[in-house]
C-alpha cells in the first residue's frame, strides 16, 4: 500500500488495517519457520507497509 492510498484513509481504517496486516506478519513469519515463502521479500514489504500506517497515524495525532 503506497503512501497516498494511507493518506485517504480515515484514522478508524488506518488503524483496522495496521491490526489487520500485523495479524498477516505473524502468520507469513510462522509459515516462513515451518517451511520458506516463495517470495521472502514479502515480509519486508509487510513490515513497511505497518510502519507506513503507524507514520501516518502519529502525523495525525500530531497534527491535532
Amino acid at each position: 500500500m503506497k503512501t497516498s492510498e494511507i493518506k485517504e484513509l480515515t484514522t478508524a481504517e488506518i488503524q483496522e488495517r495496521m491490526q489487520a496486516e500485523k495479524e498477516q506478519l505473524l502468520r507469513m513469519r510462522l509459515n516462513h519457520s515451518i517451511s520458506p515463502l516463495d517470495n521472502p521479500l514479502q515480509l519486508r514489504e509487510a513490515r513497511r507497509t505497518i510502519a507506513r500506517m503507524a507514520t501516518e497515524l502519529r502525523q495525525r495525532e500530531l497534527n491535532k
